[in-house]
């Protein structure tokens, strides 16, 4: 899996960044119950996934992550990343059927969740595949960036140094050298890329830093 760096936005620049930027494409899709505010589905993934072979992303923050794995699987989604304060007593079912569909499994967690509780998905068995840390409250764009998530980050890269670690919250020209230095190496930028009077730019900005960090590790 290469660098993430692109949150899908429909605000304007979906077609400039799918025909020009894109070697993945990530979608976060906020839906039901986990956070209040519903955006897209299944729908935009089928949509999506007539026009590009870009990676599609799935962040589901919900309480019911078991419901969406088919309809995403056919939809033609890439990954499905679930909560791991939602999935505590099925994380091992929900990490089968995402796999059984042709997606590849994460686990997300929120700020105030101990990094701890990620390991037994990553250690077992039948293991997810990336670790997304939040890096704000889940919910709403546009939020400070919180430094002290990258303890969570440096901790993971240590103890899996071939693990997919994902940063979502905050990331920018002034964060990602710390995000990056801590051990992340899947980026999700919004406001950062979508505020920009030069997106292009800034997402170079980006995919650099973690090639740097990565090439002198």
């Amino acid at each position: 899996m290469g660098i993430t760096s692109i949150i899908v936005s429909f605000k304007n620049r979906l077609s400039l960044i799918t025909a020009n930027l894109c070697s993945s494409l990530y979608y976060l899709c906020y839906l039901r119950h986990f956070v209040p505010n519903l955006t897209i589905g299944a729908p935009v993934i089928e949509s999506l996934r007539k026009h590009t072979k870009a990676y599609l992303d799935c962040h589901l923050m919900v309480t019911n992550p078991l419901d969406y794995v088919e309809p995403l699987g056919k939809a033609g989604a890439s990954g499905f990343t679930f909560h791991v304060e939602v999935s505590r007593d099925n994380w091992g079912d929900l990490v089968q059927r995402i796999k059984s569909k042709g997606m590849r499994p994460g686990v997300s967690l929120k700020p105030g969740t101990p990094i701890e509780e990620v390991y037994p998905l990553v250690e077992g068995e039948n293991p997810v595949e990336m670790v997304l840390v939040m890096t704000v409250e889940p919910g709403f764009g546009g939020q400070k960036f919180m430094p002290e998530t990258m303890d969570k980050v440096r901790t993971l890269r240590k103890k899996y140094p071939s693990l997919d670690i994902e940063v979502d919250g905050g990331l920018g020209p002034s964060t990602i050298d710390m995000a990056a230095s801590a051990g992340a190496n899947c980026i999700v930028a919004g406001s950062s890329v979508f505020g920009a009077p030069d997106s292009a730019q800034v997402i170079s900005l980006l995919r650099k830093s973690v090639e740097e960090v990565q090439k002198n590790n």
